[in-house]
């Protein structure tokens, strides 16, 4: 079959990245699909429209003509208010869209009887998001790189060199949570020199991270009380704690700010589900930092969307295999041969077919094979 498939440009503010790449085009074009890319919707990533044209992709100038012409849309943000009524009945989109955080896109989608296949609910069979794990080894590896620059007296923080010197300690690193973002804020600070201690609550992850960590990297279960003791003595603390689909837990409280030495760095991660620190609160990456107590708190949504070049390459080198076997076979193959890929259909034809979503805004739940 052949599938006409569009990509639009991002619109949501701030937003680099861009759904897929001149390669990405060139693979479903020599499959026989035809490939539309909104003009520019490249540019933030590195990528001109001439790109596309030698993949073997057409340039139309609006969103408008792009959402008019195409069976399936690959998008990299949720559609926004002003994209709902462009989209069309039984058409497939293909993007993030973290229902359960924003009822009006789940009931605009609803109305629109369009089928939406979600990244981050894809599902491997060992529980792992697929969709998911690059932009948070992007936002692991950056939280240390951001830490490392608002440490410096002129950002207000302690004015303190993460790797040290010969003759002078380096900074101490706090890591909470050994997953994906976990471990690659580890290893990012201890790659730079830093001391790092990196706290989970799951004995085996910590077994496994004392095997492939380097020696300044001490493992220790996690704790209130450890958490209260280690943030005295720390000068960055990394928030990396992830309970799929639901809000992160606080694990440093308003009232440990105080015990922190004035210049302390604080960057959650975990803001997109509500932060793992009492004193978050979402900034963008204009306005990225706020103070509470003389400690800097780094708290940017969408930290990935700092550097859209490797994002973008990054999360389509993992979406592109899922998006070939959606044009070559139409959703409804595609997602019966596929149990990852079913699992994330969340709405399709008007009704909600993912259990997280219909619980978090009480709406009939359909369940996902009797749609198919």
């Amino acid at each position: 079959m052949v599938m006409v498939i569009g990509v639009p440009k991002e619109i949501k503010s701030n937003e680099n990245r861009v759904a897929l790449t001149p390669a990405g085009a060139l693979e479903l074009t020599k499959r026989g699909h035809q490939v539309y890319v909104q003009s520019t919707a490249g540019v933030g990533s590195g990528f001109t429209n001439d790109n596309y044209i030698n993949a073997g992709a057409k340039i139309l100038a609006t969103i408008e003509e792009i959402y008019a012409i195409a069976d399936m849309i690959i998008k990299v943000k949720e559609p926004i208010e002003s994209e709902y009524k462009l989209i069309k009945k039984d058409q497939l989109l293909f993007t993030y869209f973290h229902f359960a955080s924003y009822e009006p896109l789940t009931n605009a989608m609803i109305e629109s009887g369009a089928v939406c296949l979600a990244y981050e609910t894809v599902e491997l069979p060992d529980r792992s998001l697929p969709l998911l794990i690059p932009m948070s080894e992007v936002a692991g590896r950056m939280a240390i790189q951001e830490g490392a620059k608002y440490l410096e007296k002129p950002q207000k923080g302690k004015g303190i060199l993460l790797g040290g010197v010969p003759g002078v300690p380096p900074a101490k690193v706090l890591v909470l949570g050994g997953g994906v973002v976990g471990t690659q804020a580890a290893k990012m600070a201890a790659g730079l020199g830093a001391q790092v201690t990196l706290m989970d609550i799951s004995l085996n992850r910590l077994r496994y991270l004392a095997d492939v960590m380097p020696a300044n990297v001490n493992t220790m279960f996690s704790n209130e009380l450890t958490i209260r003791e280690l943030v005295r003595s720390h000068d960055l603390i990394v928030g990396a704690v992830l309970i799929p689909g639901a809000k992160a837990p606080s694990l440093v409280t308003r009232d440990m700010l105080s015990t922190m030495h004035p210049g302390t760095v604080l960057v959650d991660v975990a803001i997109d589900q509500g932060g793992c620190i009492e004193t978050s609160k979402p900034t963008t990456h204009d306005d990225p930092i706020y103070i509470i107590d003389e400690v800097v708190h780094y708290c940017v949504a969408n930290m990935p969307g700092a550097v859209p070049y490797t994002s973008t390459v990054a999360l389509t080198n993992a979406t592109l295999p899922y998006a070939i076997q959606l044009a070559d076979k139409g959703w409804r193959k595609a997602c019966s041969e596929n149990k990852s890929l079913m699992l994330g259909l969340n709405v399709v034809g008007g009704k909600v077919v993912y259990e997280g979503v219909a619980k978090a805004f009480n709406l009939s739940y359909t369940k996902v094979e009797d749609v198919i």
